[in-house]
């Protein structure tokens, strides 16, 4: 019997089901929003994107944040139209 390697879901079929119950990775933000993944650490050093947090030399980021910045994005782009 062979080990395999953990299998992460998919971080869009976990948000549509409902927030996951584990923080998302800068891997998990870049496949989210479409964008490469050196975009969100210019969006963290920047913090133009959403909120992340550093766990040591990891950047992480907590979905409900994520959800809410999504949120403030589409209620300022509603407002400006």
């Amino acid at each position: 019997m062979s080990a395999s390697a953990p299998v992460r879901a998919d971080p869009f079929a976990t948000l549509r089901r409902g927030l996951p119950d584990q923080y998302l990775t800068p891997d998990d933000i870049a496949v989210m929003f479409k964008v490469p993944k050196e975009t969100v650490y210019q969006w963290h050093k920047k913090r133009t994107g959403p909120p992340g947090f550093r766990i040591g030399k990891h950047l992480r980021y907590d979905p409900a944040d994520v959800h809410d910045y999504v949120t403030d994005r589409k209620t300022d782009d509603q407002a400006a139209a």
